[in-house]
């Protein structure tokens, strides 16, 4: 990698309310089932995005709540957005424990910094847009026997959703160790209840029902990890670069000792649903940051690109299409103008990025193939993954949106061995982009 550099509320139409108290019911249904012959929530459904809880005062309030699971006593901590708002469907994110940790360590952040990590430190970047939940496992972990820890979800969605105002194409999970082998469990069993997951240093503790159907997938692993190794986390990341269509590659790492991390976004994807592969130079850690070793609730670079990860998808769920799909063929929701200017062995090329859509671009991807014999050597205003053939430039922490007929300027320096064209198409989160 080469790197340098609201939504309006509104009332739930009495169609939609009613279609979805069918489907809670039970009485709308794709067959997708949980564990002990549970059927999984409602919002498989598909197109509805909203659920029974918009409308009305919400049900549930922050604290901890008990449910009966598999004839268990089971609990979760739920925190709500400040000023929530009963006509707005939100963002909903689950945060599982690790081995010996609790909802409470998950919810508070109190293990690496009180509240600056809550929720792996997804909070403080949510500013209200989202609903947390963290679950407590049994045991303090997630063994998931005979799929009880799904079931688990499942009932959990049901309560939430029965009284909260949830986007049901907005429900993401996540977790550290044991937490991330069951996020990794949902991955495969809940492809289409849950839009995307976030696995940091995990391994197949709490299983695989499935995992032949696409989920959008973001993974980060120790290269050092004694625990749970880094093979093991490539192993659970391939999976779902298979199953997602993506283009094979062995994504760079950084080198050991350097403290440093490589972020790579996986070319070839299906439409709307990247992997995105994480490895940093240190052990089995949860917030690792750059030029330090241990954790950091304050200069881990973590939390904000899986905020970024999660947030870029939009209120509706993608239809799988065939890998190597780009999405819509005609342009018309972007457009680029790329200039050239070369020397011997080198070259630079501006990129000017356009916004030709009504709505606002939030976490953004530029996918171009480079003429055979360039490679990127630095940029700017993105990262750059890989650096030669088919690459993906990707927004960094400060220009992740791009506004309705706005325009932003990246770039970067090559070497090249006598073809100095510009690239012959662009795509901007998988739409074919206008050329200038």
């Amino acid at each position: 990698m080469v790197e340098t550099g609201s939504r309006r509320s509104l009332p739930v139409p009495a169609a939609i309310t009613v279609l979805l108290v069918l489907a809670v019911a039970g009485v709308v249904a794709d067959g997708h089932r949980g564990g002990a012959g549970h059927t999984s929530p409602a919002a498989d459904v598909g197109p509805l995005a909203a659920t029974v809880g918009c409308g009305s005062a919400p049900a549930l309030a922050n604290g901890t709540h008990t449910i009966q699971s598999n004839g268990k006593n089971r609990t979760f901590i739920l925190l709500l957005p400040d000023n929530y708002d009963a006509n707005r469907p939100y963002r909903l994110v689950f945060g599982f424990h690790w081995l010996n940790g609790t909802a409470t360590d998950v919810a508070t952040g109190q293990t690496v910094q009180r509240d600056t990590w809550a929720y792996y430190g997804l909070l403080r970047l949510a500013n209200n847009s989202t609903i947390f939940v963290a679950p407590q496992g049994l045991n303090n972990g997630w063994g998931n026997a005979g799929g009880e820890d799904l079931t688990f979800v499942d009932d959990m969605l049901r309560r939430l959703e029965a009284g909260l105002c949830v986007d049901t194409s907005q429900r993401f999970a996540l977790g550290f160790s044991y937490g991330a082998a069951m996020s990794y469990a949902l991955a495969c069993a809940r492809p289409t209840v849950f839009r995307a997951v976030a696995v940091y240093s995990g391994g197949q503790l709490s299983g695989c029902s499935g995992g032949t159907q696409p989920i959008a997938y973001f993974a980060a692993h120790g290269l050092r990890d004694s625990v749970l190794s880094i093979s093991g986390g490539r192993s659970l990341r391939d999976r779902f670069v298979r199953t997602n269509g993506c283009t094979a590659q062995s994504p760079p790492e950084p080198a050991q000792g350097s403290l440093s991390h490589r972020t790579t976004t996986y070319a070839g994807c299906r439409t709307g649903y990247p992997v995105v592969w994480a490895a940093f130079d240190e052990g089995h850690i949860a917030a690792p940051q750059d030029g330090a070793p241990g954790d950091s609730g304050t200069r881990t670079w973590l939390p904000a690109e899986t905020w970024r990860f999660f947030t870029q998808f939009d209120s509706t769920t993608p239809e799988p299409s065939s890998p190597g799909s780009s999405g819509p063929s005609s342009p018309g929701a972007c457009r680029v103008a790329a200039t050239v200017n070369a020397w011997n062995a080198g070259l630079t090329e501006d990129i000017t990025i356009t916004n030709t859509s009504t709505t606002t671009v939030t976490g953004w991807t530029l996918t171009f193939t480079l003429p055979g014999g360039q490679t990127i050597t630095s940029g700017w205003n993105a990262a750059y993954t890989p650096t030669a053939g088919t690459v993906a430039a990707t927004n960094l922490g400060y220009n992740p949106t791009i506004a309705p007929g706005a325009s932003i300027g990246i770039g970067f320096q090559a070497t090249h061995t006598g073809n100095t064209a510009e690239p012959g198409s662009f795509t901007l989160n998988g739409a074919t982009c206008a050329t200038a």
